[in-house]
């Protein structure tokens, strides 16, 4: 759906969606760096040369392939006011036919944290999903203590679904995640989150 239109560009209120660019490298691996202590809990063990510019411009080449073929849509945060990159969000492993679904995955910078960011990106992200790539189903799981990234989650409209049992790598663990999920035409009202 996206793949013919590869320049995916989302406004919010303070921010643009966009994919990352080959000119966002230093500013990204700033950020990164200076957030690592406070994203290690929550992501994959990074690689040795996560934060080196051929593995970012792998990253930029992967999301341009990703958006051109529908597969993704991997989006850097960019703050309006000031052009400074303050996360990024990913709708992965799009699928069609009968599913119509997509898993979403994001991060901060600490810097960011708790300013209310990643909630209006989020939001933005499930209007674009629903309305212009005609899906119907946004995943998105997050650890049971990660109660910041749930609160996001069940403020933009995803619902507790369940546990999965060892689902990700997370700081070198196999952990459990609860999974939540937002459909397009949701009747179920609110759910346990316990």
């Amino acid at each position: 759906m996206f793949g013919r239109s590869p320049k995916v560009r989302i406004e919010t209120e303070r921010l643009t969606l966009r994919p990352p660019q080959h000119g966002d490298y230093t500013g990204w691996a700033r950020l990164r760096d200076q957030s690592r202590e406070f994203l290690t809990p929550w992501e994959p063990t990074w690689a040795s040369d996560h934060l080196s510019r051929k593995s970012f411009t792998n990253r930029v080449y992967w999301s341009n392939r990703s958006v051109a073929q529908g597969t993704a849509l991997p989006l850097f945060l960019i703050r309006r006011r000031d052009g400074v990159l303050v996360g990024a969000l990913t709708l992965d492993n799009i699928r069609r036919g009968p599913a119509q679904a997509g898993t979403t995955g994001y991060w901060v910078g600490a810097p960011y944290a708790r300013s209310g960011y990643m909630r209006e990106a989020l939001a933005a992200l499930v209007h674009y999903a629903f309305t212009e790539l005609d899906l119907s189903r946004l995943e998105a799981g997050c650890l049971p203590e990660n109660t910041a990234s749930r609160g996001v989650l069940e403020k933009t409209g995803f619902k507790y679904e369940g546990v999965a049992q060892s689902y990700l790598q997370i700081n070198g663990r196999w952990r459990n995640h609860v999974l939540y999920a937002n459909l397009r035409a949701d009747r179920r009202g609110r759910t346990d989150t316990r």
